[in-house]
Order: C-alpha cells, then structure tokens, then sequence
C-alpha cells in the first residue's frame, strides 16, 4: 500500500508566471517535476516537512509540456 501525500503549493504567496500543464513527483519523494503551458519543465525540491524550493528550470520545447513521465532505468 502506497503512503498518501498531503497536498502542497508549489509557490508561495502568489502563483507563479507559467501556466502549470503537468505535475510528477518522483519516487522517492524528494522532487517534483511541473510542465508549463510555456513549454518548460521545472524541478523543484520537496524537504520532508513539505517545504518546496525551485532547483532547476529547463528550456527548449516549442510547445507546451502536457505530460510527464520517468524513464526506465
């Protein structure tokens, strides 16, 4: 049985710029991956008490994220 996740913002007292598209979180937890109507893909780190900081933001798709998966190993 999979433990449950409350639900948490990914920004603070305003809502971001970009249209978030897509939302994934990995399997360990620790990051969240959004899409963006805006066709990026952000990467964000979830600390164990649920407080979310921005990693890392990446560019070059032309049109917009509107799914996300993980890749095999």
């Amino acid at each position: 049985m999979k433990a449950l996740v409350p639900a948490v913002a990914v920004w603070g007292r305003t809502a971001p710029s970009h249209s978030i598209t897509a939302v994934m979180i990995t399997d360990d937890q620790h990051t969240i991956v959004t899409g963006s109507q805006e066709g990026q893909i952000c990467l964000w780190d979830l600390s164990s008490d649920l407080q979310i900081s921005s990693k890392e933001i990446l560019f070059g798709h032309t049109a917009s994220v509107t799914c996300l998966a993980k890749a095999r190993e």
